[in-house]
């Protein structure tokens, strides 16, 4: 029997229009290319630093600082490989481990994943921290070697205290065969302060900056990389320079240009077309800015998503410029309707500065004359998407219908 069901050719419909792109990976952040322009001071200074690896020495702890998409990650990825490399060559043992910190956020977690690194089988919770921590010790002095783990974010890290870090930069006092070296990667100049002094001192042996790209700088690292990514003459002339534009407005940061110049294409695809054109590019950073804005509205905390629900809700109600007591007001509501606790007007007035911060609300303070001063606030973000966000929080979800009584307030 013949099926008719248009699904049945959905691929190869698809299929049909040939790519313009040769490698789309060399366009995400996980790529880490044999060549990293604009970086070989950074590059070099580490290489200094860590020489010392192969003549089967400790090279010095280093913390690297640099804001998101200047090329840490991937400058320190790249010189990890180039040792481990140089070391077979050399017949000497060197490992570089490399973590997220993002991801792997508790010292048990850090430990027992590193000691899997080494074949060891540690569940991801049940043992005692100082058991893994001392598995892990034993492990890698079974034999001589020098071990090099990059902690990337790693001011996530001691988000939940600094004990890991600690023991870390303290080990080589147990071990007697290896040596371990650790490379802390970091968006926060300032996560340091936060440090107990001892680890602050052992752990910050070296530092090393990575300064933000300027628009030229991350127009050389684009053509280098749509040399690899495109087809040849799929690129409007006008493409990278806007990229480049767009990126370095958003300080130098060359993940963002990477991700403006795969996107630009992959909307071009879903066109049918053979070039991607300056228009691209600006749908291109106008979705990534909103794809941002909803990742940012989905790890809201409960009682921030109730004020900037309020504050749709006015809005959807015809307000424009909607006061703090009116957002307060709904927010109230909202609150009781799901029995959620209730904050002060003050503790709510805090929450709007925050989402002002993030970019998801527009907060100016205006004088009311006699009645003091309050906060304008209207909204920085589309407020379909947000609400969509909003509702897959299952708090929020019976609010998804939810009518407020609105009475209109102009003082705090």
């Amino acid at each position: 029997m013949k099926n008719d069901d248009p699904l049945d050719n959905l691929f190869d419909k698809l299929l049909e229009n040939e790519s313009i792109f040769k490698s789309k990976e060399v366009l995400r952040p996980s790529y880490t290319p044999e060549f990293l322009p604009h970086r070989d001071r950074q590059i070099n200074s580490l290489a200094t630093i860590l020489v010392s690896a192969l003549r089967g020495d400790t090279p010095s702890n280093i913390l690297i600082y640099g804001k998101t998409g200047t090329g840490k990650t991937a400058a320190t990825r790249h010189v990890g490989f180039e040792l481990e490399k140089k070391s077979e060559n050399l017949n000497t043992f060197c490992s570089v481990l490399y973590i997220n910190c993002e991801i792997i956020d508790t010292q048990y977690r850090l430990v027992a994943n590193l000691a899997r690194q080494f074949g060891e089988d540690i569940p991801m919770t049940g043992w005692p921290t100082d058991q893994v921590f001392t598995k892990f010790k034993e492990t890698i002095d079974s034999k001589q070697q020098v071990l090099i783990i990059i902690l990337d974010e790693v001011d996530k890290l001691i988000k939940k205290g600094d004990d890991v870090l600690y023991n870390l930069s303290r080990i080589n006092e147990d071990l007697k065969n290896s040596k371990v070296s650790i490379i802390g990667v970091s968006n926060d100049l300032k996560f340091t302060e936060f440090l107990d002094p001892r680890v602050k001192s052992s752990l910050g042996e070296e530092e090393i900056v990575f300064p933000p790209y300027d628009a030229e700088q991350i127009s050389d690292i684009l053509h280098q990389r749509a040399e690899m990514a495109y087809k040849e003459g799929v690129l409007d002339d006008m493409v990278i320079p806007l990229c480049s534009a767009f990126a370095a407005q958003e300080h130098g940061d060359a993940r963002r240009a990477l991700d403006l110049l795969r996107v630009s294409g992959e909307l071009a695809e879903r066109e049918s077309k053979q070039v991607v054109e300056e228009r691209h590019v600006r749908n291109a950073q106008e979705k990534i800015e909103n794809d941002r804005i909803v990742e940012v509205v989905r790890t809201l905390p409960t009682q921030s998503k109730l004020a900037l629900y309020s504050v749709i809700l006015l809005r959807k109600n015809g307000y424009v410029n909607v006061t703090t007591g009116e957002v307060y007001n709904v927010y109230r509501q909202l609150s009781q309707n799901i029995d959620m606790d209730i904050l002060t007007q003050r503790r709510v007035t805090d929450l709007i500065s925050e989402l002002d911060m993030l970019g998801i609300l527009n907060a100016v303070v205006v004088s009311k004359g006699r009645y003091g001063r309050t906060k304008e606030i209207d909204l920085s973000v589309p407020v379909e998407s947000t609400l969509e966000v909003l509702f897959e929080d299952y708090k929020l979800k019976p609010l998804e219908n939810f009518k407020p009584v609105i009475t209109s307030q102009t003082h705090l």
